[in-house]
């Protein structure tokens, strides 16, 4: 199994969810250059996924799912990653709707809601699960074009109650499957609210009367995502469609390991399937082409020599950090407090991202000019990966933020609210 290269201990179970990983890979890698071109997401895919019922890889079997682990999401996203990593990144996020199921019911069981609100947490939280479950495709809309300086994520989309539900205004600016998915679960800050306490989450139809497509996004990689971001205006949700408790989305976040929601490292695992996939192209194609005068094979020239060098030290180290990682957040009983956790991937991710570009320009200087190509397996990659130095957050903002953790004990600034006004 591809995803045996991230996750080296695959249980029985987890192969024979890799399989059904594997069983996607060669139409994503066969779309994935046209994909590229047109910057569409391969609609065709979103059928390819659920009938392999890889969209509920990580929900619970009780709600129709796989059962699957952070470790089989992070090993799924790699080997998709070797393919399209556009398809692995839009899938990613797919799957991170999960938490907004599993983490609330941890918070349930761990005493954090009274005896009115749980009624309320646990029908959301189940139905998010259960549509997964069923082969439902979930975009996750949190981030926006507003943002404040102590947060990663600023929510300034505004949910107003009325009778029967709620009314939605704002704008996401980013946010995989624009246009795919079938439910868009939304985050926005309830009126009256001004800090984390008010954000609460929605679950918005595709063709939901007031949604609107942003333009187009023309971005350098990851062009196949489908991440236009959408517009919300006077959006109606029904009560029964809401998590709307004050107060549920902060509790929910305390019950993660450590990386944001608990499963961040699954992004990182894309681009090292990407920088795998490039290292491999790229070993193969020069110890293959031989040079016309000695007849020994390009890679053994000496600048090629030294960029195979480099090109698999950082490739180790992609490895290294994302696998460390991925054993502090899944072990059994936690090694490591959720402070260290998070800290760790702050660094982590930057220190993952940063040696796959690395393999990707290494990758570029070793093919010469016929690997330049904008559509080829390493333009693409090159593309691909420059947008893992900045989507989420980029490594220096990881190190300043692991600093102010390490003097002033802050790990949980996680989201913010922007001021009413940012919102108009």
């Amino acid at each position: 199994m591809i995803g045996q290269r991230l996750v080296e201990d695959m249980t029985p179970a987890e192969l024979e969810r890799a399989e059904r990983v594997d069983s996607v890979l060669p139409a994503l890698r066969a779309a994935a250059e046209q994909a590229d071109v047109t910057a569409t997401f391969p609609a065709a895919h979103v059928a390819l996924l659920r009938d392999a019922g890889l969209l509920g890889l990580v929900v619970p079997e009780k709600f129709g799912g796989l059962g699957g682990t952070l470790r089989d999401l992070a090993a799924a996203t790699y080997a998709m990653g070797t393919a399209c990593p556009s398809t692995a990144l839009a899938y990613f996020f797919h799957n991170t709707s999960a938490s907004r199921g599993l983490l609330p019911l941890e918070a349930i069981d761990a005493g954090l809601f009274d005896d009115a609100e749980i009624p309320v947490v646990r029908a959301f939280a189940e139905k998010v699960l259960t549509r997964m479950g069923e082969g439902v495709w979930l975009a996750n809309f949190a981030s926006e074009s507003v943002k404040t300086s102590g947060a990663n994520i600023t929510i300034a989309t505004t949910a107003r109650k009325v009778d029967g539900g709620w009314i939605l205004n704002g704008e996401k600016s980013f946010g995989c499957a624009t246009g795919v998915a079938d439910y868009y679960l939304t985050s926005a800050r309830l009126e009256g609210h001004e800090t984390a306490e008010g954000l609460a989450t929605f679950f918005v139809p595709r063709d939901a009367a007031g949604v609107s497509t942003r333009a187009p996004w023309d971005g350098l990689g990851m062009r196949a995502t489908a991440n236009n971001g959408i517009r919300l205006a006077d959006v109606f949700v029904p009560d029964d469609e809401a998590l709307g408790v004050p107060g549920a989305f902060t509790k929910m976040l305390t019950m993660s390991r450590g990386s944001f929601v608990g499963n961040q490292l699954a992004i990182a695992a894309v681009y090292t399937g990407c920088a795998q996939r490039v290292y491999d192209e790229i070993l193969t194609a020069t110890t293959t082409k031989r040079f016309a005068d000695t007849g020994e094979p390009i890679a053994s020239s000496p600048v090629h020599q030294l960029l195979f060098g480099e090109m698999t030290r950082s490739l180790h180290t992609a490895y290294l950090w994302l696998r460390y990682q991925l054993a502090i957040e899944t072990a059994e009983v936690p090694v490591k407090s959720k402070q260290e956790v998070f800290a760790q991937w702050r660094l982590g991710k930057g220190a993952v991202t940063e040696a796959c570009f690395q393999v990707a320009l290494g990758a570029l200087k070793a093919g010469g000019t016929s690997a330049a190509s904008m559509h080829g397996v390493t333009g693409r990659a090159l593309r691909d990966l420059a947008m893992g130095l900045v989507m989420t957050f980029p490594a220096e903002r990881g190190m300043l933020e692991v600093a102010r953790i390490v003097t002033e004990a802050r790990a949980n600034d996680l989201f913010a609210t922007a001021p009413a006004e940012a919102a108009r």
